[in-house]
Order: structure tokens, then C-alpha cells, then sequence
């Protein structure tokens, strides 16, 4: 063993060395190369040793360098090195993070990184939270607790009758809703075709003098930090209409609400404090190993009544137990990498490293514009949305850009028009990773553009 994980820091070492001497994206000859693990299970054991070397020889060089710093698709952060290092003797110590019995160490460290995340994130600090693998999770249990506090009130117990014959919801959303939201409602047996819609301004922002009617049992989902702009919805706004409507306010903020933990940023959540529940990501800005999401609630009882289970073989015990606030029971310790990468930045690191970011965004923003293509959203925060012209010219553009494997951005459809989706999310990326992007995106727009 001792020499195996040895090997095993080793390889992983020398990926991560190399990740700034290789294209973003993998060549054509490691793609093909996969091909060799299509082979039958073998009758009798392999060496460790081997099976390791194997992944590595055809693994390492088929990955998406997204743990690089030129990688800007999809809001994807880096590994801090505390959080990758934490989750690699985390995962050594194999520990089931359900309940304190099983493993003091992961119900003690969810206990201190829920304070921290509560501090740094500007949120109640009498919420409760569980620590889910992403921000489709971590919507899906913040709302189930939404569903279990607004069913309660009117005397039906969802968890033990389900929707059947159940009082009715409506959900409110904005039109620039995220697919993980829609998900999360389907999920819950909520609908994602039975929301209803608000009109959204050109940034994506929901129009608070759209809202419909609301009542007690409506539950209002709103965004901090649209994947497409990063606009941020007017949470003062719609909370106060929402509350005094006994309505229920849920954030999706998968990277936004980071913005709190930076001071030139933190103008950004105003309101959003007022909600009821939110869910963030920690595998996007705060920069921990996937899978990470942690889903608050402000009332922690809610959030309790929809995701507890008990049996007699379960120990319980007077503090704080894991399985009571997450979807799964039996659960790896995700803590510990959030635990460890907020000890490791601090205050001032976590402000330092998203503020990057976003002087980042704007650069390539700035470089863009002067280059004479169209810069489409306000970039207040760490996306970019360009047009190169014409939407086929645009999807040649950010094909070429993939295919030159300098950086990696990816496209999506804003409001009618095709663009160049770039995200900033990483630890890792530079200024000298910026000007090389951007430079290449420049390049290949150049050959791609009519002469």
C-alpha cells in the first residue's frame, strides 16, 4: 500500500506539473488510445501497481485540462492544493460521513465549515445545511425542505403521504432559470413545466414588477449569478414582496453568492440574505475537488423534517448528525476539502482569489471590445459573454478555439443571439494564462472572419 500511494502522488504530481505544456484539450492519438480499456474483465487479479499505471499511460492524457489555468467552460474551479491534498487523505481514511458515531472527525469538521460558510458568505447564522455533490443536489434539498415547511403549514406531511391528493405548490421562476433548478423541481415531483415564469431584463435579471400574485404556498426561485452573465436577481426586492405574501425564497447561487466573501464584490448579494434557502457550489469557486454543494436552510428544523431518517440500528445522539440534512445517508465526507480550503485561503485569500477572477473576466472583455467584437453582458463579476458576428462565424470561432487547444471555451444562446460563453473560475489561472487565451481567441477569430 505505502508504496503503491507513493506511485500514486508521484503520477499525479507529474499531471499537474505538465498541465501548463499541454494543449486544454486532449489530441486525437489519447482519445483513440482509449480505446485499449475495452477489454474483458480478467478471470484472475492484476497488480496494483499496473492497473494504476494503466490509468495513468491512457487516462491522464485523455482528460480536459480543467484543473489547468486556461480552462473557462461550464464554471469550473480548480483543486486548491489543502482542499486536493485534504480530499486525498480523506479518502484514506475512508470514512461514511453520516453520522458522528461513524466518523467524529467528519461531523466535527461539517460543524466548523458550516460556521465559516455562514461568516464568509454573509448568510443567517442560525441556518442549518447539508454538504450534497453539487448544485443540482443542493437546490433539490433546499427545496425539499421548501416543499415540507409550506406543506406543513397547511397540515400535510409530504414525507410520510407524498404529493398524492396533497395541497398544491406553485413555483415562481425566472425565464433565465437554470436547467439544475428545473431538474431539482422534477425531481421533487414539483414539475419543471408547471413553474411559472417571470420576464427577465437583458442582463437575465428577473423583473420584480412581473411577479404574479403570491400566496403562502408559493415558493419563488431566484438567482445570484446567471451562468450566462452573472447578473445577480434584486433579491431585496423580491424577498420583501415575497414575505409579505408568506411566500418562501430559494437562491440558486451556485457561484454567486462567493461574490459576498469579496468586499468589492459583496454589493452584488444585497438581499440575498433574506431568502429562506440557498444552494452554492464548492467545486466551483471555492475551489475544492468535485463533487461539493452544500445546501442552507434558515430554519434548520425544514431542512431536518424533509431529510431525516431513523432506524433503531442508527445511533443517535444529541449533537448535530450529517444524514439528517443531505438526500443520502451513507456519504463520503465532503467537509473536509471545504474545511480545508477556507483554512487554507482565509478571509483575505477567498476575497483575493475571486476578486482575480474577476479582474480577469473584465480583461478579457476589454481585450475583446478592442479588437471590435461584441461584448454582450455587463461583466460585473467573472462571465463573458462575446459575440464574433454572425451566430455560424461565432460557433467557427469558438470551435477553432477548442480545436487549438490553448484554451478551452465553450458557446451557448443569450436572449436570441449565439455567443462565446468565458467563465474565470480557477485558482490557478494568471494573468500570463489570460493574455495567451485571449491572444489565441483573437487569432483564431482573425482566420475564422471573412477577409
Amino acid at each position: 500500500m505505502k508504496d503503491l500511494l507513493q506511485e500514486a502522488a508521484r503520477r499525479a504530481d507529474a499531471y499537474l506539473a505538465g498541465l501548463d505544456q499541454r494543449t486544454v484539450t486532449p489530441t486525437a492519438e489519447a482519445m483513440e488510445r482509449l480505446a485499449r480499456l475495452d477489454e474483458p474483465l480478467s478471470a484472475e487479479p492484476s497488480d496494483p501497481a499496473e492497473v494504476l499505471a494503466l490509468l495513468d499511460s491512457l487516462g491522464s492524457p485523455a482528460t480536459v485540462a480543467s484543473a489547468g489555468g486556461r480552462y473557462f467552460g461550464f464554471v469550473t474551479g480548480g483543486s486548491l492544493p489543502a482542499a486536493l491534498a485534504a480530499n486525498w487523505l480523506a479518502g484514506a481514511w475512508d470514512q461514511n460521513g453520516a453520522l458522528s458515531v461513524m466518523s467524529p472527525i467528519a461531523a466535527k469538521v461539517e460543524e466548523v465549515a458550516l460556521r465559516w460558510l455562514l461568516e464568509v458568505l454573509a448568510l443567517p447564522p442560525e441556518a442549518g445545511a447539508g454538504f450534497v455533490t453539487g448544485a443540482t443536489m443542493a437546490n433539490f434539498t433546499a427545496l425539499a425542505a421548501a416543499r415540507h415547511a409550506l406543506l406543513q403549514r397547511q397540515g400535510w406531511d409530504v414525507e410520510a403521504q407524498g404529493l398524492f391528493g396533497a395541497p398544491p405548490l406553485t413555483v415562481v421562476v425566472g425565464d433565465e432559470v437554470h436547467v439544475s433548478l428545473l431538474k431539482a423541481l422534477s425531481l421533487l415531483g414539483l414539475g419543471r413545466e408547471r413553474v411559472v415564469r417571470v420576464p427577465v431584463d437583458g442582463q437575465g435579471r428577473m423583473r420584480p414588477d412581473a411577479l404574479p400574485p403570491l400566496s403562502p404556498a408559493t415558493i419563488v426561485c431566484i438567482q445570484a449569478g446567471n451562468v450566462n452573465t452573472g447578473a445577480f436577481d434584486p433579491a431585496a426586492a423580491i424577498c420583501a414582496a415575497a414575505h409579505e405574501s408568506e411566500a418562501w425564497v430559494h437562491v440558486d447561487g451556485a457561484f454567486g453568492l462567493w461574490a459576498a466573501a469579496a468586499p468589492a464584490r459583496a454589493h452584488l448579494t444585497a438581499g440575498f440574505a433574506e431568502a429562506d434557502s440557498w444552494a452554492t457550489d464548492g467545486h466551483k469557486w471555492l475551489n475544492v475537488p468535485y463533487d461539493s454543494g452544500i445546501a442552507f436552510c434558515r430554519r434548520p428544523e425544514h431542512l431536518r423534517g424533509a431529510m431525516a431518517a431513523t432506524a433503531a440500528y442508527l445511533a443517535q445522539s444529541d449533537q448535530r448528525e450529517p444524514m439528517h440534512y443531505t438526500p443520502e445517508i451513507s456519504r463520503r465526507a465532503r467537509g473536509i476539502e471545504i474545511w480545508a480550503a477556507l483554512r487554507s485561503l482565509g478571509r483575505a485569500g477567498l476575497a483575493g482569489m475571486i476578486e482575480r477572477n474577476c479582474r480577469a473576466a473584465a480583461r478579457f472583455a476589454a481585450g475583446l471590445r478592442q479588437a471590435g467584437y461584441q461584448v454582450l453582458n455587463q461583466v460585473e463579476l467573472n462571465q463573458v459573454l462575446v459575440s464574433f458576428g454572425q451566430a455560424e462565424t461565432t460557433r467557427q470561432v469558438i470551435a477553432g478555439v477548442q480545436a487549438d487547444g490553448a484554451c478551452w471555451c465553450g458557446g451557448t444562446v443569450w436572449q436570441g443571439q449565439t455567443a462565446m460563453r468565458i467563465s474565470v473560475s480557477s485558482w490557478v489561472t494568471t494573468e500570463e494564462d489570460v493574455e495567451r487565451s485571449l491572444a489565441a481567441i483573437l487569432r483564431v477569430a482573425q482566420a475564422v472572419l471573412p477577409k
